[in-house]
């Protein structure tokens, strides 16, 4: 058996030392346990500390069941994972040079634009607008490397889809019959997920998605709140998107966000609404059927 312990803020080769050996050892037959190196931290306690002392601890620790372990993403599907991931990120990329042509408008306090930028047609006059040629050239800049990721990213996401087509074509229907729920969604939801069985319950899934909010409390009395980092963050960005999407033309959906701002807030109700789809998706891909609306509202 090998037991290493994953990297919490190690550089790209760092993180990619436990796959590597997690492949190895699959492809030899040896046992592979990645320990969970944010929780593992609290074990290493006592008078003295080495390596020694660490591994007898950490046998103790596994023979008896309390070991904390993070999950070794498979092999056949860890590429495309970290394409799809490539792929947010280029697109994250593109908003923030939309954003910053709407935002150099606004700081040379010049009239509205009237066209909506991330629209294509819409683009023929936009360096019009702008009269200093400095300014001009800025923008154009902008635009050059956004009609550039419009060229490229719809040919990623359509290679994206057909690898998840042929790898899971059930799973990715499931997760798509949720209103709103785009190509884009469904597959960054999907292959972060990769095995919904891994988690027992509903609750291990909510809190990997940080879709909760875990509380400190001692006596019955709460002292505060921690860990909200623990968990997946592309996770949490897909469900935040998906809550955001089903609001859109879907007046039940609408309705039960009104009900939830009147009591909480309008930030904290759109949270709700995500970890209220967080918690469909893993009971519909659990049970292999698809978003039923009748039973999503009427919890």
């Amino acid at each position: 058996m090998i037991l290493i312990e994953a990297p919490v803020f190690g550089g790209l080769g760092s993180a990619k030392l436990p796959s590597k050996l997690a492949d190895l050892c699959a492809r030899e037959g040896v046992v592979f346990v990645l320990g969970h190196a944010l929780y593992m931290r609290a074990i290493h306690g006592g008078k003295a500390k080495n390596d020694r002392i660490d591994a007898h601890k950490i046998a103790g620790l596994l023979r008896g069941g309390m070991l904390p372990q993070a999950y070794v993403y498979p092999q056949a599907m860890r590429a495309t994972r970290d394409l799809m991931r490539r792929r947010n990120y280029l697109m994250r990329q593109r908003a923030e040079l939309l954003a910053h042509i709407t935002n150099t408008n606004h700081q040379y306090n010049l009239p509205a634009l009237g066209v909506r930028p991330a629209r294509p047609a819409e683009r023929l006059e936009l360096l019009e607008h702008f009269a200093e040629p400095q300014v001009r050239r800025s923008i154009a800049v902008d635009l050059s490397f956004v009609e550039h990721y419009d060229r490229e990213l719809p040919a990623l996401e359509r290679y994206l889809e057909s690898n998840a087509q042929a790898q899971d074509p059930l799973a990715l229907a499931i997760v798509r019959s949720v209103h709103g729920m785009g190509k884009v969604l469904g597959l960054s939801i999907l292959y972060e997920i990769q095995d919904i069985g891994r988690f027992a319950r509903v609750q291990q899934f909510l809190s990997y998605g940080r879709l909760v909010r875990p509380t400190k409390e001692s006596g019955g009395k709460v002292l505060g709140h921690a860990g909200r980092k623990i968990g997946n963050a592309h996770l949490k960005w897909a469900f935040s998107e998906a809550a955001v999407c089903f609001l859109r033309a879907n007046k039940r959906a609408q309705a039960l966000r009104a009900r939830l701002m009147a009591k909480h807030g309008k930030g904290k109700s759109l949270a709700i609404i995500a970890a209220k789809l967080a918690r469909a998706v893993f009971f519909m891909l659990k049970r292999g059927e698809p978003f039923d609306a009748e039973r999503f509202f009427a919890h």
